[in-house]
């Protein structure tokens, strides 16, 4: 089997890589930077320099395949978040067609359901409606949660206001979080099986707590016991956003987001169609990891 790998060596795609080599694939791995690739490289994969924002690239990178494991990058600079999103995906669906690609398994997210109103995750609704419009293409999106590592982001607010927060917060163990070496375990083996058909999608989470025991969790592993979650205005989170260097396109869509969190409509489907066995890594042992950045910025 021929796979190539979008999402060149990030926190997903190189595990993956790495245990679909393992298995003996052939993989591809598809990057904008050789020397990122390294190590990918020396393990057995074959690189593929090139922009998914180019169509013409990627339909050459494509040939041969049997599989694809597509993703988005993320892309701070884009003035129009979902003008970026479906660009890509409309040069992913395009390299698949004339690729005769028959298995597709994508990177997409908990609240693609919402066509509006969840910031960057509305984006990739139209990501998947490009992919599902596919003919005789096999296509499952994983949906999962909130990365953990998105909490690396707090680091300087518990160092300079001794809180943590955003404008969400979710009680009673409903905040379902993830993390990447999860995901990176549920594609391997979806691309390996290839048992999936028509157009499906997957969640994948590996803890459900509160944001308080995010707080409480955290705090005890850094020294901080006292540590308390605080839910901030839209308005608040969008100026501190702001302060933070980012974007007014990019601030906006993660307030906006985050605003959708609070009012659960991005968990909403999830909470219909949550899986039956959760991923390995949980909140305490990413509290770890955790501790290691805070002490080290």
């Amino acid at each position: 089997m021929n796979y190539v790998i979008t999402g060149g060596a990030g926190n997903i795609s190189r595990p993956l890589v790495k245990n679909l080599l393992a298995a003996g694939k052939q993989v591809t791995v598809i990057g904008r930077n050789a020397e990122h690739l390294k190590e990918l490289i020396q393990a057995g994969a074959i690189a593929a320099i090139g922009s998914v924002e180019d169509a013409d690239f990627l339909s050459e990178a494509f040939k041969n395949a049997d599989a694809v494991y597509t993703m988005i990058p993320p892309n701070f600079e884009a003035e129009n978040w979902r003008k970026y999103v479906a660009g890509v995906a409309e040069n992913y669906a395009a390299a698949i067609k004339v690729s005769n690609i028959k298995h597709v398994v994508n990177l997409s997210s908990v609240g693609a359901h919402l066509p509006e109103g969840a910031g960057p995750i509305s984006a990739l609704y139209y990501a998947e409606r490009a992919l599902n419009s596919l003919e005789g293409v096999s296509v499952l999106h994983l949906r999962p949660t909130f990365f953990y590592q998105n909490l690396l982001a707090s680091i300087p607010l518990i160092k300079n206001a001794g809180i943590i927060g955003a404008n969400f917060a979710i009680d009673d163990n409903k905040f379902p979080l993830v993390d990447p070496t999860d995901i990176a375990l549920v594609a391997y083996q979806e691309l390996l099986n290839l048992r999936f058909s028509g157009t499906t999608f997957r969640y994948i989470a590996s803890d459900e707590v509160s944001t308080d025991s995010i707080a409480q969790t955290i705090g005890n592993a850094i020294g901080k016991p006292d540590l308390k979650w605080v839910i901030f205005s839209d308005g608040d989170a969008l100026q501190a956003m702001r302060r933070t260097g980012l974007s007014d396109e990019i601030a906006k869509n993660f307030t906006q987001m985050h605003a959708a969190l609070d009012s659960g409509r991005v968990t909403e489907d999830y909470w219909q169609k949550r899986p039956s066995v959760l991923g390995k890594v949980k909140l305490a042992d990413f509290a770890k990891v955790f501790s290691r950045f805070y002490a080290a910025s």
